[in-house]
């Protein structure tokens, strides 16, 4: 029985859900674990990766259904919902379904984003637990990263105050000339504090560190945390922990972490970051929780170890990709699938009304300003313009030999001509779709969809990738802005097209991802354009090195890696029972 959405809130749908959800024992049996293989953790538990993988490595996989969305507005259009909402209506069919979707960060949940849980009766639980800090991922996540910047700092002070014959005796390391004006790592911290974005640190004396322009970044965008996206087991991240480039020395040579040799405690730190947590929709379909880095540089996805093990213990496996499919579902399509050698079945383009009128030209859409009327009133010709922005998605989706499904994430306030206008439009596009009411209705309301998908993964595909890594990286760049954004072609700015030609010259980033930097907000680089935008091209001013991860991140436009708390934030509205401890207030 779906709960009340329309008058509880998300939080007290969790507190409502949660009296009845699985122990411990009741998920060793439900998903046929072995009793060492699950870690718990409170009411929590972690997934042991490494021996789950270890005793189910004959096993064949299940399907793997991939979901993302077409360009939202600002208030997002609901794929981690969706995500719920499918599981949940699987379910309902009986079928073996779990998922995997990202961790929230701290800033977003106490800002105005909210927890990324899903809603209403397509949520995850225990929401309180999800929303702030799970079983501690983030956490030794800054700890690794910011012990990173102590070493180097701590380091440059030394370097300063003594001499080689000093130093070598205190150190027994050699001095390695740390150019304090290519710095390239920052300090993080998991909110939204735009005082923090340009800092000097290091005033005082000579014994209070290095004086220096520095910088923070929220947590979720740290190198280390799109690492622990990729990676395949622990060996793999204490290799890439090693790698990082922090600095470069006078002569333009790269300082990394394995040189400061705080590699080693920066894995120590991270150790049991490799193994998944373990939550559930409010229907109590499983779905793990890991990993959770920034959509924009990184690969926006929950990690590869999720979907790894998700794809041994479920018939049905569901993960999510962030922003839209011009970026989530394509670097889902080349980075991901690459390094994990997993082939999709299924892709589901989330889409609503109401994003589809913006794209038509309706009103702009700010996040906590209410909504035109022309959103929740029927208008044909609103949904009628805009509906080339999904077309131009599915056709994305199509590209990569993968079936599409378009789901219609409808609200209460969507008419049965605007939604036949959508359907209309994604069938002739080649794509199944389906109406799902699962906020409202939770799994009953996704049955449509459910058998759309389960429908879907039973036909063949021919899945390839965009490009070949032999491919160079501005034809890469040029192809990407080209098919999947829908431009004209790239310009370069002078030292952007020189950095991109050195970097194809060293045979050492060869087998570097391409990791685009762009606008989640229009298909092109600049966010007021909306729909299809014709007859532009997309300037690339900078490519971004991330050694560790190995990525290549060609930027188009600027981007901060620290966001900015609102004027009307959630934490005002965040409070705790104190009679009972809970958390109230969450959305």
């Amino acid at each position: 029985m779906a709960y009340d959405a329309t008058k509880m809130k998300d939080w007290q749908i969790s507190e409502a859900a949660e009296q009845n959800m699985p122990g411990h024992d009741e998920w060793r049996e439900k998903l046929g674990l072995e009793k060492d293989e699950l870690i718990p953790y409170g009411r929590l538990a972690r997934l042991d990766f490494m021996k789950i993988m270890k005793r189910l490595e004959s096993r064949p996989d299940g399907k793997y259904i991939e979901v993302t969305a077409i360009t939202p507005t600002p208030l997002g259009e609901g794929k981690s919902t969706t995500s719920c909402g499918l599981m949940e209506g699987m379910g309902k069919l009986g079928l073996n379904v779990g998922g995997a979707l990202r961790q929230p960060s701290g800033g977003p949940t106490m800002n105005i984003k909210g927890t990324a849980a899903g809603g209403g009766n397509a949520l995850l639980i225990p929401m309180t637990e999800f929303s702030m800090g799970l079983t501690g991922d983030i956490n030794d996540i800054m700890n690794a990263h910011n012990l990173a910047m102590v070493a180097l700092t701590a380091r440059m002070q030394h370097e300063r105050n003594y001499n080689d014959e000093q130093l070598k005796r205190l150190t027994g390391m050699k001095r390695l000339e740390i150019d304090p004006t290519r710095v390239e790592m920052g300090w993080i911290i998991d909110f939204c504090a735009q005082a923090l974005r340009n800092i000097v640190i290091g005033l005082g004396g000579r014994y209070d560190g290095f004086t220096m322009q520095s910088k923070f970044g929220i947590a979720v965008s740290s190198e280390l945390m799109a690492i622990l996206s990729i990676v395949t087991d622990l060996a793999d991240l204490r290799k890439r922990l090693g790698e990082i480039t922090l600095a470069f020395d006078k002569s333009g040579k790269a300082v990394l972490t394995k040189d400061l040799e705080v590699d080693g405690a920066m894995t120590a730190w991270m150790r049991n970051t490799i193994n998944p947590t373990l939550l559930c929709t409010v229907e109590y379909q499983p779905c793990m929780v890991h990993a959770g880095p920034f959509a924009n540089i990184a690969v926006g996805q929950s990690s590869i170890i999720a979907d790894r093990i998700g794809l041994k213990l479920f018939d049905y496996h569901v993960t999510e990709s962030g922003f839209g499919a011009d970026i989530g579902f394509e670097k889902f399509w080349n980075v991901k699938c690459r390094y994990s050698g997993l082939k999709p079945h299924v892709s589901v383009l989330t889409t609503t009304i109401r994003a589809l009128k913006m794209h038509g030209g309706g009103p702009k859409v700010v996040a906590g300003l209410p909504l035109d009327d022309s959103y929740t009133k029927e208008n044909l010709e609103l949904v009628e313009k805009g509906v080339p922005n999904m077309v131009h998605h599915v056709n994305t989706i199509r590209k990569a030999g993968i079936n599409p499904v378009v789901c219609i994430n409808a609200f209460h306030t969507d008419t049965k001509d605007e939604i036949a206008i959508v359907r209309k439009a994604a069938e002739e596009a080649g794509a199944r779709c389906a109406v799902s009411t699962h906020w409202a209705n939770g799994g009953e309301g996704a049955v449509e969809l459910a058998e759309a998908v389960k429908e879907a993964c039973e036909e063949k595909n021919q899945f390839e990738f965009l490009y070949p890594l032999e491919m160079k990286l501005r034809d890469r760049v040029e192809t990407i802005a080209e098919v999947v954004y829908g431009a004209d072609g790239v310009t370069w700015t002078p030292e952007a097209e020189a950095k991109a030609k050195m970097l194809e010259n060293d045979p050492k980033y060869a087998d570097y991802a391409t990791m685009m930097v762009k606008t989640h907000l229009s298909l092109s680089h600049d966010p007021a354009l909306k729909g299809v935008p014709k007859g532009w091209t997309l300037p690339i001013r900078d490519v971004l090195i991330y050694s560790g991860a190995k990525f290549l991140c060609p930027c188009a436009g600027t981007i901060s890696l620290m966001p900015g708390t609102s004027s009307n934030p959630a934490f005002r509205r965040v409070d705790v029972d104190v009679k009972t401890g809970k958390v109230m207030g969450l959305f």
